[in-house]
């Protein structure tokens, strides 16, 4: 359905050199496929996004819409945003103060020549049904929250039933308990219509309930595709298993050479231990190996000797949402773990036992030369 291939897009600020803000993108969504762009500030993922609606203007690359190409730097093709069959939703929702909420909705209808009012009605009623609204066509904007904003600029961008809905982080301006709602919302209403979809979000939640596939991207670059889980089990960087949710990431160096697809043990500060890799390795190589909270098991007492398993004390514990989470000293090495509250009989300055999952114990090359035991930033 939509193809985006070896996508460049330079900006040119007055006052210094050119700035790569798409440095060889590519990736592919498929018909009905709800995929995700994610990652910081200032990655590309927005700008991705306006080039494929046509608003920004790519230096080079290609990119198709059913087949068809809108832009083809080598065959000199671009294809204006209004003849693109895309439906977008901005950030602001960009819906017009003066207007209804019917007059915003049938606003692409009306610009892209349709003069039958009759058809205009029937059009916008359906969809206003569609993202429950159907009462409020006669609403003037001003008069809307911010969630029926989101709904109203939801509705214009579906009503000409476009080829690829596109959407630019378009829940960042909801409060928490309506963005969770909207978010529901949005998974139903792209299941029921089976519209392909393309998302923007810095927000890694939201990219793993909502996401078919996503891509994490960082600097210009996509670093890794796939399906959420995988992404989130299998990291292929040091920034994707930092970005994608709370992790430890402990340095260490490799003894043996691996092949990939294997079970090996890497030497750390913490002691040897089992670890799973995806690609090939020489023996000395420096790595990285990323294991989350939720994969360490604790248990109280003083641990048995062998890999993987570990003493500790507990510095501290909270519990949030049904979770108790550990601050675990081992060795002088601080390391977060996440358990059920059935372990409420430990708590703080208590000798524990920690037992590592080898397959979930993911080594990489660092990125950051070595540099050991970093715990990202809970999801």
């Amino acid at each position: 359905m939509l193809d985006v291939q070896n996508l460049i897009k330079l900006f040119s600020p007055r006052d210094g050199s050119p700035v790569k803000a798409i440095d060889d993108v590519s990736f592919t969504v498929e018909p009905g496929q709800f995929f995700t762009l994610l990652g910081p500030s200032g990655c590309g993922k927005t700008t991705t996004l306006r080039c494929v609606a046509g608003l920004e203007r790519p230096q080079s690359g290609r990119i198709s819409l059913r087949g068809t190409a809108v832009f083809d730097s080598t065959r000199r093709i671009y294809v204006v945003p209004n003849h693109r069959n895309v439906g977008m939703v901005f950030q602001s929702y960009a819906i017009w103060p003066h207007l209804n909420v019917f007059d915003n909705v049938a606003f692409p209808l009306r610009a892209s020549g349709t003069r039958d009012a009759g058809s205009i009605t029937r059009k916008v009623a359906s969809t206003l049904e569609l993202v429950g609204l159907g009462g409020f066509a006669t609403r003037p904007a001003t008069q809307l929250s911010g969630g029926q904003q989101q709904r109203v600029a939801l509705a214009r961008a579906l009503v000409k039933e476009p080829d690829v809905l596109l959407l630019d982080e378009p829940l960042s301006n909801l409060d928490a308990k309506l963005r969770e709602r909207m978010r529901s919302e949005l998974k139903r209403l792209q299941r029921e219509l089976g519209i392909t979809t393309l998302y923007v979000t810095h927000d890694q939640m939201e990219a793993m309930v909502l996401s078919d596939r996503l891509a994490v991207m960082n600097g210009g670059h996509v670093l890794q595709l796939g399906t959420p889980d995988n992404i989130y089990e299998r990291p292929q960087s040091q920034f994707v298993a930092d970005f994608m949710g709370s992790t430890n990431l402990i340095a260490g160096i490799l003894r043996k050479q691996v092949r990939g697809a294997a079970i090996e043990i890497v030497e750390t500060d913490l002691g040897p231990l089992q670890c799973s890799f995806s690609t090939a390795f020489d023996s000395g190589s420096k790595v990285v190996i990323s294991v989350r909270p939720e994969y360490i098991k604790i248990a109280p007492g003083v641990a048995s000797e062998g890999n993987n398993v570990l003493k500790g004390r507990i510095r501290e514990r909270s519990v949030w949402l049904g979770m108790a989470q550990y601050s675990v000293d081992v060795r002088g090495v601080e390391l977060q773990v996440r358990a059920g509250v059935d372990g409420a009989g430990m708590c703080g300055n208590e000798n524990v036992c920690l037992k590592l999952t080898p397959d979930k114990c993911v080594a990489m090359a660092s990125d950051k030369g070595g540099q050991s035991h970093e715990t990202a930033a809970t999801i």
